[in-house]
């Protein structure tokens, strides 16, 4: 696999809850692929992944892309997202996507869809955040 800025980055507890791991990268053109674990602990009554854990998992797949494409030196702060719900996600493996659409000076741009295990589209989301020196951000 590719190493990326992410290889010297400790993973926050959130990640660690989601079950977040890189998949692949293309850090000159802003891409990751990351995976997740859709635990059962994150379902609601009708058994699927809640939406709120499905929006956490963009969240923290497009911030990274930003992280990789800027070589460790940007991290993101979201300022909004808008997350479209397509299909009731299964418990089970959730791969992320993102891409950086524009990087800006102080704000990056970026679209995200996470998928299950059979490629099925599961959600997809558009994010404005904030541009933040990682030495700063990530003290």
């Amino acid at each position: 696999m590719i190493r990326t800025a992410l290889d010297h980055l400790t993973p926050p507890p959130s990640s660690k809850l989601l079950g977040w791991h890189l998949l692949d990268a293309r850090p000159a053109q802003g891409w990751v692929r990351i995976g997740f674990d859709g635990k059962a602990e994150f379902c609601n009554p009708a058994g699927f992944v809640q939406g709120g854990i499905l929006s956490a998992m963009l969240d923290d797949t497009m911030g990274p892309a930003v992280f990789v494409m800027t070589e460790g030196k940007l991290y993101t702060a979201t300022i909004t997202m808008m997350v479209n719900f397509l299909n009731p996600a299964k418990p089970g493996p959730i791969a992320g996507e993102a891409t950086v659409t524009q990087l800006g000076k102080t704000i990056a741009f970026v679209e995200g869809k996470l998928m299950a295990d059979d490629g099925t589209v599961l959600a997809t989301a558009t994010t404005s955040a904030r541009l933040v020196e990682a030495a700063k951000a990530l003290r």
